[in-house]
């Protein structure tokens, strides 16, 4: 096939776009296997952003040649209100556990009585290491990916095919030219140790929830209602089984993963066939010892009759199949001293306590720290200083305490109170209460927000990023010399900066890989942020929960800064108006309500956006459509609408100017009601506020 790689988008014929669309589609495929699957990236980052942006780019300007297999699918689509339920068509069904040498030979003569085979006869299984993912089904027809599905309860999942496709070594296309016209696989999505710390990372640099664990990640990953959220996730796919299929391609277990590895899936490379009872322990005992260096979690050894006709004379017993198991992992543990607690500040301010422990080998792997997760986990499991403690390593994660050997307590042992201060800098540190259950968080996190020498890094960082204030000049990199050599501080550090140049440390200009010119214009890119959007300013300040999108439900809602600010210093006071106008703007709520007003509770962060305010503008919002009859009105929209969703009705009437409540008030002028509208309804009848139907609104808004 002739390449026109170097041919411009614009002076592409169609023939030729299509022919470009194809090489791209099978180069950007073979990058994306040599990243998630082979971990062996064959080129830059730079060089494959360039591969997805021609692609994008032909795809454009030819919008009917998009193939079925092209890259842009793995972006993900819009958000679903739910997830709507797939039958599946063969059960998928659970795995009885092994936890000892002895339930393996069970395993095996079950098998030989149960077909009546000699004790010499080889039972042939196939072993491989029992991933600690999510399982999913994919389902292809004409070699075409169509379908994903969770398992459910094994009868019933959901359908998450948008998320799943967005996962780069899931085929889109099977690519063998022999392939049933059904084949559903099944298999295993998980996350790798590097890409759940690497999206930890950014999760604590956006100012977001980190992950417990790879599992807690690929599982909130895989059930986003937005797909375009899972695109960003970097999960990955193991294929281990299959449902329907319209003509099995092999006979065997191991045939048939083989077959899967050609169609583009992944296969764990750890798959081997046994024997006998003495090579799967040993093939056991070898996985087991190579865990710590996958880059996965597992959690044990899956054995299978490799024979398809065994396994199909042997069928199931209740939900699990007579002709697999799974041999699964002993926790390890060991016993040592406490000798202290120390409390660490994470990067949004979450405050954890780590156990400080007298070195202690536990699976071959001498441990000095552990995690004691929060408050509630010591006081429950009333975990003293200088207790005798048993530590556990299990799944290759942190390791943890379990539990106190009580009987080796020393009589004058204290209880542990937890600080309600952060050690780091002093400010009040709390536990956010959730407004609906009333149960406090799991996490006590230090308030001081703007100021907290633990929290000022990441939250320089974010302050510059390219959706806050953007700085040119003053990345990443900057802020971490200049914060590590007490040049800034905070946020209003980087505007006095030129003035300080020289005054308060040495002149820029004098160090190493800076000069006049870098000097200057790095002081010209921060004179040009002076003024900046409303909306950029509250992200900017990166308050717990508030993202890009709440920013500017904020600045459109509350027009100024100004008018913000004075708002939630009032809605400190929970019986105030102030604060039931934050609760009831539609996608705030109590929860990103009361992380703002905690944030402007403290008297650290409220001195340190004072100070800012000083040397920056922050422009009023730009409200839509002023001239529309709804601009700046206030309207709740109830009942069920049957010409637009609910979200396009939202995004209609900000688009108008206008105001989207959650909540009837007397500030509310319109109350807009469908069918089933209830107590809203009632409420906007008893303040006399202005109801009207569907079809009047979409009148009044033409």
């Amino acid at each position: 096939m002739k390449s026109f790689a170097k041919t411009v988008v614009s002076k592409l014929s169609e023939k030729q776009a299509a022919a470009e669309l194809e090489r791209l589609a099978h180069e950007i495929s073979g990058h994306d296997k040599a990243y998630y699957q082979n971990d062996a990236p064959e080129i830059s980052d730079a060089e494959y952003d360039q591969l997805r942006k021609r692609n994008n780019d032909i795809e454009k300007r030819f919008p009917s040649l998009v193939r079925p297999d092209s890259p842009n699918l793995r972006v993900g689509a819009a958000p679903v209100d739910k997830f709507e339920k797939v039958k599946h068509r063969r059960p998928m069904l659970s795995l009885d556990n092994a936890f000892d040498d002895e339930d393996i030979v069970e395993f095996c003569n079950r098998i030989r009585r149960f077909l009546n085979l000699s004790e010499d006869a080889a039972v042939v299984v196939t072993a491989e290491p029992k991933i600690d993912g999510l399982s999913a089904s994919l389902r292809y027809e004409g070699g075409k990916f169509v379908q994903g599905a969770t398992r459910g309860d094994g009868e019933i999942g959901e359908d998450i095919t948008q998320n799943l496709r967005t996962i780069r070594d899931i085929p889109l296309v099977l690519k063998s030219p022999k392939v049933p016209d059904v084949v559903e696989v099944r298999g295993e999505v998980y996350m790798s140790h590097r890409d759940f710390e690497r999206l930890n990372a950014r999760q604590a640099r956006d100012n977001q929830p980190v992950f417990a664990n790879p599992r807690n990640a690929a599982a909130g990953s895989l059930r986003q209602l937005d797909a375009r959220i899972t695109a960003q996730r970097p999960l990955r796919f193991f294929a281990y089984a299959w449902g329907e299929m319209s003509e099995q391609p092999a006979d065997t277990q191991m045939g048939t993963l083989k077959q899967f590895a050609k169609w583009g899936f992944s296969v764990n490379e750890l798959t081997v066939q046994c024997k006998s009872v003495d090579e799967i322990l040993s093939t056991y005992s070898l996985i087991e010892s190579k865990r710590a260096e996958l880059g996965y979690d597992i959690d044990g050894v899956v054995y299978k009759i490799n024979n398809l006709e065994w396994q199909e004379r042997l069928g199931f017993v209740s939900r699990s199949p007579r002709w697999a198991i799974a041999h699964k992992f002993p926790a390890e543990k060991a016993q040592t001293v406490l000798k202290d607690i120390e409390i660490q500040v994470g990067r949004t301010g979450t405050l954890t306590p780590v156990a400080r422990l007298s070195p202690v080998t536990v699976g071959g792997v001498v441990v000095s720290n552990a995690t004691l997760h929060n408050e509630d986990e010591i006081d429950r499991k009333d975990i003293r200083i200088g207790d005798t403690v048993v530590v556990q390593r299990a799944g290759d994660v942190i390791p943890q305490v379990v539990s106190v050997v009580l009987e080796k307590r020393k009589p004058k042992s204290k209880k542990y109170v937890f600080p309600d201060h952060c050690p780091v800098c002093g400010s009040k540190a709390v536990r956010s209460i959730n407004p609906k259950t009333g149960v406090p968080d799991a996490a006590r996190r230090c308030t001081g927000a703007m100021t907290c020498p633990a929290q000022s890094v990441e939250r320089l960082k974010h302050f510059v990023s390219r959706n806050a204030f953007d700085i040119e000049g003053l990345g990443a990199k900057q802020i971490v010399r200049f914060h590590d050599e007490g040049i800034i501080g905070e946020p209003a550090d980087i505007f006095t900066l030129e003035e300080r140049n020289g005054m308060d440390f040495e002149p820029l200009q004098e160090r190493e890989g800076w000069g006049e010119t870098s000097v200057s214009n790095l002081f010209a890119a921060i004179d040009e942020r002076r003024t900046i959007s409303m909306e950029r300013f509250v992200f900017a300040l990166g308050i717990r929960h508030i993202g890009d999108t709440i920013a500017s439900l904020l600045a459109r809602t509350y027009g100024t800064f100004d008018n913000l600010y004075s708002s939630l210093l009032q809605a400190r006071d929970e019986n105030s108006p102030a604060r039931s106008e934050l609760v009831s703007i539609d996608g705030i709520g109590e929860v990103v309500a009361l992380s703002m007003v905690e944030f402007f509770s403290e008297e650290h962060n409220t001195s340190a956006v004072d100070r800012l305010l000083k040397q920056v503008v922050v422009e009023a919002a730009e409200l839509p459509q002023s001239d529309s009859p709804v601009a700046g009105k206030t309207v709740v929209f109830t009942g069920t609408l049957e010409k637009m969703t609910r979200s396009e009705a939202k995004a209609k009437a900000e688009s108008l100017g206008a105001k989207v409540s959650g909540s009837v008030s007397s500030k509310t002028d319109y109350v807009v009601a469908g069918p089933g509208a209830g107590s809203k309804l009632k409420k906007a009848q008893e303040l006399n506020v202005s109801v009207l139907t569907e079809d009047e609104w979409m009148t009044l808004t033409k």
